[in-house]
């Protein structure tokens, strides 16, 4: 890991940093905040995955997260959203595939497949990595994302049980395998084979047992890609069928926005410190 940036905020430190990434093969960016509780001690962590086109810069910039954080004494994870460099595949025109647009999968087709394995990165070696350099406690994680990474968000928690203390997601894209997004990516990172897409969407991966612990999910009523590209109706069944308790709260009037994002950040977080045992109830 080599520190990049360091800056002061609400009594902790934004660090961003660089290192030679071996799930991607090649260099990657992230960012943390460690909150002033970190000063004396190791503290649970929020990992935050963010959306098309963005990168761990735009959670850090946009979202207001961090005076929460530092209340609640917990430290924000923020990976990259792609591989980037020159040797990485990437579509310059498009930012809802390729750079940008990793959507969190292991690829598995060409020419993508060796660098666009964001999955194990998200899930493996960050994780590993931040929890032996920095005063984070091990094994005491959360994790939350908007819009593709509020997809990351739900697969990486379902796909992985125990590894996350609680979930949550802001306009997610919950059933990919029926969505444009979902299927243009699917088909570029792990070909047209449908049986493959459904490790990664989390409507099938709940339909077909995968446990999670209790679901968070804001979704703006006023979203533009809520009726075509989102179907959080389809995951709240499927919660409902299988016993997931799925709490989708629709908000009158949000749109899918980092604005949205920020009106209800504090919440998550809350949520998530809740689950680590940071809070109490009353």
């Amino acid at each position: 890991m080599q520190p990049i940036e360091r800056i002061k905020e609400f009594g902790g430190w934004l660090n961003r940093y660089r290192h030679a990434s071996t799930a991607c093969g090649c260099e990657m960016t992230f960012s943390v905040y460690l909150p002033p509780q970190a000063e004396t001690g190791r503290v649970p962590a929020v990992y935050w995955l963010s959306g098309f086109a963005c990168t761990d810069d735009s959670a850090r910039t946009r979202i207001g997260a961090q005076r929460d954080a530092a209340e609640l004494g917990l430290a924000l994870v923020m990976p990259d959203t792609s591989p980037r460099g020159a040797e990485v595949p990437d579509l310059p025109d498009r930012d809802d595939l390729g750079q940008g647009a990793g959507f969190y999968v292991n690829a598995t087709q060409s020419p993508w497949e060796t660098h666009y394995r964001m999955y194990d990165y998200v899930t493996r070696e960050l994780p590993a990595l931040v929890e032996q350099e920095l005063p984070l406690m091990t094994g005491m994680r959360s994790i939350a994302g908007h819009s593709m990474g509020g997809h990351g968000a739900l697969i990486c928690a379902l796909g992985n049980p125990g590894m996350f203390w609680s979930v949550s997601a802001f306009a997610p894209i919950c059933n990919p395998s029926l969505s444009g997004w979902g299927r243009q990516c699917f088909s570029a990172y792990l070909g047209d084979n449908r049986e493959n897409w459904k490790d990664y969407d989390a409507t099938c991966l709940i339909e077909s047992g995968a446990s999670a612990p209790p679901l968070l999910i804001d979704q703006g009523t006023d979203d533009e890609f809520l009726a075509d590209q989102l179907h959080p109706e389809n995951l709240k069944a499927a919660c409902e069928r299988h016993g997931i308790p799925c709490n989708l709260r629709m908000r009158e009037g949000y749109d899918h926005s980092d604005r949205f994002v920020a009106t209800f950040i504090g919440e998550h977080l809350a949520y998530h410190a809740k689950a680590l045992g940071l809070m109490r109830d009353g």
